[in-house]
């Protein structure tokens, strides 16, 4: 099993290539099911969860084909069998989210529930409950879902999600861009990656407004066909290393292809820091020449803090004058990380969904140990401040959400490796 070493005290200049966004890239893989034509997605992010999802759509009968220049072509002309095992479902989470597609195109789907997750239970009954409403039947038997739609295929509906979801909201589009007549859609999540998988699904021919507002509108049609489409820049991986470019005095780093709106609760909260944050010809540039200060956040949905940068934001707070106060408000066990940045000599008290990280803490390396894909590089971005050397091990979380990331993070001075046990 592979490790990551690094040699903190070194600051972070240069330039580093944002990737097509992960979050956005596996819910436009699964649209790809929607249509017989060929669905062409460029600046697609090579990762363990693409890769996944890639095996499933295969063992559904796409045809799943890399091409040169970060691009991905899946081709579903027939579905061999609408049935996704738990064997391929349970490795990622996103895999669930064939259902919708398989359903509305097929007329029928046996998925295997994708279970518990290290952040949280995420239970799937939004997503369940949207495609009830556009007429499925649904059973669950043996940790499957078995959906059926009526004869006449789905049929447009109102959906009003109690509490804002991502996965959820991106489901119902999935579902509701081949049922006949119109859906509304409400309180449903604004995130850049839901303008981005219907902005796809309208070059396939879609009808779908009001995506990145609380309401959508989907007029459904009888198909859809192929497209070309580029993944929207992944604003979790620039804010990833936005933080690392602060966490050394020295830092500036220009984040290449980013773009700046889709992350202004992160910019505010390091600008308080003390960071500087500007915008570059082709995309961000972050810097640090001073002391940093405590901030508070609470996470919250998009525009807010986004609870997938909070353990970074965590490690930065480690090395900075003052108390901060970090609130996690949407996923419970999220603070599996604080043992971890612990174990570097961060001080960190957890109350409940809150953490008080009081500092600055001399950090100073030591092994430690992943527990997910965001708390892991939570702890690359604290070894990269840390005295002296810090393992990273069960690196695995970190194929599956970043690309290349040693190699990035060593292009503009950082000393990391990647060692086999």
């Amino acid at each position: 099993m592979d490790r990551i070493r690094i040699r903190g005290g070194r600051p972070l200049t240069g330039r580093i290539e944002i990737s097509g966004a992960k979050n956005s890239a596996l819910k436009l893989m699964a649209a790809s099911l929607l249509t017989e034509g060929a669905l062409v997605l460029s600046r697609m992010p090579r990762l363990a969860d693409t890769r996944f999802l890639g095996q499933l759509l295969a063992h559904l009968g796409a045809g799943v084909e890399e091409q040169d220049g970060a691009k991905l072509s899946i081709h579903a002309a027939a579905i061999t069998d609408p049935f996704a095992p738990y064997d391929l479902v349970r490795k990622m989470r996103a895999s669930f989210n064939v259902l919708g597609p398989l359903l509305a195109r097929e007329g029928r789907a046996k998925v295997s529930l994708p279970g518990g997750c290290a952040i949280g239970a995420r239970p799937v009954n939004l997503h369940l409950e949207a495609l009830e409403a556009l007429g499925a039947q649904i059973e669950l038997e043996e940790g499957y879902v078995i959906a059926k739609a009526p004869s006449g295929g789905l049929t447009g509906g109102r959906v009003t999600f109690p509490m804002v979801s991502v996965g959820a909201t991106e489901h119902a589009m999935l579902a509701a861009v081949l049922a006949k007549g119109e859906t509304v859609l409400e309180n449903c999540a604004r995130e850049p990656e839901i303008a981005d998988l219907a902005g796809c699904l309208n070059a396939m021919g879609a009808q779908v407004e009001g995506a990145g507002d609380a309401v959508i509108r989907i007029q459904g049609v009888d198909r859809l066909h192929g497209a070309d489409w580029t993944v929207t820049p992944d604003r979790i991986e620039t804010g990833t290393y936005a933080i690392a470019a602060a966490a050394v005095a020295g830092g500036d780093v220009t984040l290449a292809g980013a773009e700046a709106g889709h992350n202004g609760a992160l910019w505010r909260a390091l600008e308080k820091a003390g960071a500087k944050v500007e915008t570059a010809g082709d995309g961000v540039r972050v810097s640090r020449s001073g002391a940093l200060k405590a901030v508070d956040i609470d996470t919250a949905p998009y525009p807010g803090f986004p609870t997938d940068l909070q353990a970074q934001f965590m490690a930065l707070m480690a090395v900075a004058e003052g108390a901060s106060i970090i609130r996690e408000t949407i996923f419970e066990n999220r603070f599996m990380h604080v043992p971890e940045l612990s174990r570097l000599g961060a001080k960190i008290q957890v109350h409940g969904n809150e953490a008080v990280v009081r500092g600055p803490a001399t950090l100073k390396g030591a092994p430690v140990m992943a527990t997910d894909l965001r708390a892991s590089v939570s702890l690359v971005i604290a070894g990269l401040a840390a005295e002296g050397d810090t393992i990273v091990n069960r690196i695995y979380h970190l194929d599956r959400g970043f690309e290349r990331l040693e190699e990035k993070l060593s292009a503009c001075g950082a000393e990391i490796i990647r060692e086999s046990e």
